[in-house]
Parts: C-alpha cells; sequence; structure tokens
C-alpha cells in the first residue's frame, strides 16, 4: 500500500474528526495557523488538505469568515454521490435468525434500486465505532442500526448526534438507544415474555425459570414480561429461578444451568431468551437425565426451526418475523430518504406464540 503524503494524513484526520463528532455541521473547523501547529506542517500543505476536502464536499470555504463542515446530503450532491446505498449494521451475520433479516432488507432495496453495504458488531462497542465510521466514508445514504449492548450507556452516542445533524436516516432493528430517537423495528418482547410465562402457568407449573441476556434491552424487556406474568395470576417467583447474562459471559451459563436443574427446587419448566438458549437447557437438562417435556417444559423465543438435538421435537417458541422485519425497516428507512421532513412510525410485531411439542401440562 502507497504511503500517504503529508496533506492526506491531515486530509483523513480531518475527516476522522467530523466523523466522531468532533467537528459539527455548521461548525468552522480550526484556521490554517492552528493546523500548522497542530500536525507540524507547512501552511502549504494544510491549504492542501482543505482545498482536497473541499473538492470532497466535507469542507464549504467562505470568504472572510473562514472554513465550515458542511451537511452530509450537501456534501454528497456537491460530489456527485448517487451510489443509492444503504448501510446494515447489525450484532451478527452469519447464524441464526440474521441471514433471513438480512435477506428481507436486501430483496426490499433491490426492488428499490438500493445496494446494500454490510457490517456487523459482535456485540462490541468498538466494532460499532468502526462500523459507523466505515459506512461513513462511503457515503451511504441511510443506514439500519441494531444497537450494541443497549442496555448500557453507549460510547458512541456523539456518532449518531452527527447522523441526525448530517441528517442522514437512520432506523433501529430490534431496539433503540433511548437517548437517541429514530424509528426502530422490533418485537414487542415484554408482552412476548409474558404470553410465553403465561402458557406455562396455564400448564400448571408454577416453578418457572427464566434465562435470559441483560446486555441488550431486548432482555431487560422479556425479563419485565416474565415477571408481569407472575405477579397478574397473583404467584410469587424463587430469586433462584432468575438466570442472567451478557455477551461475554454466555460460556459460563450452561454451567449456571446445570447447578439450578442439580437443586432440590429445580425449575418444572424454563423460558429461553432465544432458541440457541433453549438448545443450551436441553443439554443441561439430558447431564441430569432429565427428558423435555416429560420432566421440564420449554418455552422459547424466535422461532428459527431449530429443534431439539436428542428427539427432534419442535420448540414452542414466540415467532419472530425474520424477514418481514427485514423488508419492513428497508421499507421505513426509504421513505424516510425519499420523503425527507415526514415522520416514518415504528413498527412494532404483537407476539404470537406456537405451541409444538416441548411443554407438557404439569402432572399429566
Amino acid at each position: 500500500m502507497d504511503k500517504l503524503a503529508k496533506y492526506q494524513i491531515i486530509q483523513e484526520e480531518i475527516k476522522k474528526q467530523i466523523q466522531s463528532g468532533a467537528y459539527l455541521v455548521g461548525e468552522k473547523i480550526p484556521a490554517e495557523s492552528q493546523l500548522m501547529t497542530i500536525f507540524s506542517v507547512s501552511r502549504h500543505t494544510v491549504r492542501q488538505a482543505i482545498s482536497s476536502l473541499v473538492n470532497e464536499g466535507v469542507l464549504e470555504k467562505i470568504q472572510g469568515s473562514g472554513t465550515f463542515v458542511v451537511e452530509q446530503r450537501k456534501a454528497q450532491a456537491q460530489s456527485g454521490n448517487n451510489s443509492k446505498t444503504i448501510g446494515v449494521i447489525t450484532t451478527y451475520l452469519s447464524d441464526y435468525i440474521f441471514p433471513s433479516i438480512i435477506r428481507g432488507i436486501e430483496e426490499e432495496l433491490r426492488e428499490n434500486g438500493y445496494s446494500l453495504l454490510l457490517a456487523s458488531t459482535q456485540n462490541d462497542t468498538d466494532n460499532e465505532r468502526d462500523s459507523i465510521e466505515m459506512m461513513l466514508r462511503h457515503q451511504v445514504d441511510g443506514l439500519i442500526i441494531e444497537p450494541t449492548r443497549s442496555s448500557f450507556f453507549n460510547p458512541n452516542l456523539s456518532y449518531y448526534l452527527q447522523l441526525k445533524l448530517n441528517q442522514m436516516p437512520f432506523v433501529y432493528l430490534h431496539t433503540a438507544y433511548p437517548e437517541m430517537d429514530a424509528p426502530v423495528v422490533a418485537m414487542n418482547d415484554e408482552a412476548g415474555t409474558e404470553l410465553a410465562t403465561e402458557h406455562l402457568l396455564g400448564l400448571n407449573h408454577r416453578d418457572i425459570a427464566i434465562v435470559s441476556k441483560v446486555d441488550d434491552i431486548q432482555g431487560r424487556n422479556r425479563l419485565k414480561g416474565y415477571f408481569n406474568a407472575f405477579e397478574k395470576a397473583g404467584i410469587s417467583v424463587s430469586s433462584g429461578h432468575v438466570l442472567t447474562y451478557e455477551t461475554h459471559t454466555s460460556a459460563g451459563l450452561r454451567g449456571e444451568i446445570v447447578k439450578l436443574l442439580s437443586a432440590d427446587n429445580r425449575p418444572t419448566a424454563f423460558v429461553a431468551y432465544n432458541d440457541q438458549v433453549a438448545l443450551m437447557i436441553e443439554e443441561a437438562a439430558n447431564e441430569c437425565g432429565l427428558l423435555i417435556p416429560e420432566d421440564l417444559s420449554l418455552v422459547s423465543h424466535d422461532a428459527s426451526g431449530m429443534r431439539l438435538n436428542r428427539n427432534g421435537k419442535a420448540l414452542t417458541s414466540i415467532v419472530h418475523p425474520q424477514d418481514q422485519m427485514g423488508k419492513d425497516a428497508a421499507r421505513v428507512l426509504l421513505k424516510a430518504i425519499e420523503q425527507p421532513g415526514n415522520k416514518c412510525e415504528s413498527v412494532i410485531y404483537e407476539p404470537r406464540l406456537i405451541i409444538q411439542e416441548t411443554t407438557k401440562k404439569l402432572g399429566q
């Protein structure tokens, strides 16, 4: 790879500062003399960098006033960019329900003449920052973003503010950052787990455990739905029957489930965060000599098509729209791009439980 010239290094650094929100839209960047000091270069080198950024439409020089950051869409128009590309940033890409979601997005975009640029965060905020920076470098027309570790403060919120200031439309997938408003396409996770738990309560189960992820808002909402169901039924919950985990602690989850199933007051049923966790519960049950549903009923989320490993039984599970979610996310975003100024509504799917072979009435 060719070594960048000094002016190109300055050019890239100024772009990075704009993308990070250090220089905001409409804000004046430091004067040439200040940039000379910051980068230890000549005035000629600074002027080369600024001139290139002006030509790209990133900066705008106003006679007698200085050099200012240009709004993203204006920059794209000035540079002649009309790529009609949408960026999609999800936590994962190649497994579980994500390929179906992405397929739905791609189909809808293709029908409307747009192409797709993909990135994944692996539920890591550093990766999220890099993904957003990459999308901005490619001057995408809009973004579909699945938040990363949404239960916690996100250090990348300045990037989301910059997207808003640049008037770049974006749509959340699965949940939203509460600090930064934008349309969201998501499940009603609270109602979903409430429905799943009520199903088990209706089968006379009282010792119902839940295994839920808690570094995303979806998991927090699912926990709330679980407690809602018990509150409405007037039944208390054993604190030991609530297992939580985060992305970085999931490796030890199976061992925690085995401990719970080996306890004297073991649960007779489980609500799983998703179908992947449900299969982990099955593995732990098998290790403890328990069969599903003969000894342990199991309800899950996502209806991904996964089946139990031991006997191939289909999971009782809350339906996730997958392909439809992808299409709807693309539709909401395209409306925001093509009808600027019009309010775009969120899409929230109400839960539907598919009753399969992993639940059984207690005592039968």
